[in-house]
């Protein structure tokens, strides 16, 4: 039985953060009374490690601001956590459950995470969902670069013995692609998050979903390729 690995994004790929994302980060610049990003350019730094995003939101400022910037975006999210707000209103994207549950039935397939949250934030959503027992390998940005820096992909084939060429990055935005290109893996796209599809080709899916009814036969017919 040959071993095959899956790994998902979760902002935009799993579950639809923007709205709790855009109040944290509309709370964190008015803080620190810097004009606050329009919701095109926050939907393009999702997927981005915290201060790597607010980096290229707020280019000119300083790097103690940045600091602060930071803190007070985690401070936010925190709070929206304690009226409900947080994770638990970030809604799962149409059929992905199904697809987990899908996935999770093949003996010979893995599943695991890639994202730019912390710990912290994926197992609060883990907890809201009950999605914890799918993946045996999590990747989150406490202990990797920022994508597209292919840490991640490389330290979850380390983890479950996945040979790169049986391994597929499922993503939503530039960055996932070209992470999953630097570590060696096939790429798939997702057309409902928060980059546009042309540019998901431009930066190397080989194909880009329409909806997570497509993931089973685009995986099926890419691991029959290989």
């Amino acid at each position: 039985m040959t071993l095959k690995l899956v790994l998902f994004d979760v902002d935009g790929t799993l579950v639809d953060s923007q709205a709790q994302i855009m109040t944290a980060m509309t709370h964190a610049f008015e803080a620190e009374d810097l004009p606050v990003p329009d919701r095109a350019a926050v939907r393009e730094i999702i997927g981005l490690s915290l201060s790597n995003a607010i980096e290229r939101l707020a280019p000119a400022v300083d790097p103690l601001r940045i600091n602060r910037l930071v803190e007070r975006y985690k401070d936010a999210y925190v709070a929206q956590r304690v009226t409900g707000g947080g994770e638990a209103a970030s809604p799962l994207y149409p059929g992905a459950l199904a697809a987990l549950e899908a996935l999770s039935a093949f003996d010979d397939v893995l599943l695991g995470v890639a994202t730019g949250k912390s710990k912290r934030g994926l197992v609060h959503l883990f907890d809201a969902y009950n999605l914890g027992h799918f993946f045996v390998t999590t990747q989150v940005a406490d202990n990797h670069p920022s994508k597209p820096h292919p840490s991640m992909v490389t330290t979850a084939l380390s983890e479950t013995g996945v040979a790169p060429r049986n391994a597929v990055m499922l993503g939503d935005t530039t960055y996932d692609m070209e992470m999953g290109k630097a570590g060696g893996v096939h790429t798939l796209g997702v057309g409902w998050g928060y980059h546009a599809p042309d540019d998901l080709r431009e930066a190397g899916a080989e194909r880009v979903l329409v909806s997570y009814a497509e993931l089973l036969p685009a995986l099926e017919s890419i691991w029959r390729d290989r």
